[in-house]
């Protein structure tokens, strides 16, 4: 079966509950609908027997992912008139479908007395850097005094 034509079947089940899915692909009349109802009971299946019942109801499981791609295709030859052949392709497809569940409340009520919360560290204020006075007054002075020593040297020349 083409990925196309299954296509046109996913969609009216994608998103939507387990149960409603497999009734609603029951009235469907397109072959795509058998195969397609297939592979969500399994992944249901799958989902039930690796959580347990106890952790999730059948009737919370949904939906998440359900996407159709191209599979392999087989070339075949028609005869045709004037002793020609065509070509026939027949496609296939993959159904990957991801079914989740709502975990049962007691399970989660349970789970979350068996963990505790480690206490969040404390972070301390972040202190700002102290910065040190610069003395910029003595080379201002060194600076003056040079000056000075050089006018008395040009006056001295000038005399």
């Amino acid at each position: 079966m083409s990925a196309r034509k299954v296509r046109r079947v996913a969609e009216l089940v994608r998103g939507k509950n387990v149960n409603e899915a497999i009734e609603i692909l029951n009235f469907v009349p397109k072959a795509a609908a058998v195969p397609l109802q297939k592979t969500i009971k399994s992944a249901a299946s799958n989902v039930l027997a690796e959580e347990g019942t106890a952790k999730i109801h059948p009737e919370d499981l949904r939906i998440k992912t359900l996407f159709i791609d191209g599979g392999p295709i087989w070339k075949r030859f028609r005869a045709v008139g004037m002793g020609r052949a065509y070509r026939i392709r027949k496609r296939s497809c993959h159904i990957t479908v991801v079914v989740e569940g709502e975990p049962k409340a007691e399970a989660l009520k349970s789970a979350a007395a068996k963990t505790k919360l480690a206490p969040l560290p404390k972070e301390e204020p972040k202190k700002a850097p102290k910065v040190k006075a610069v003395a910029e007054k003595p080379a201002v002075e060194e600076k003056k005094k040079l000056e000075k020593k050089t006018k008395k040297t040009t006056k001295k020349a000038k005399e």
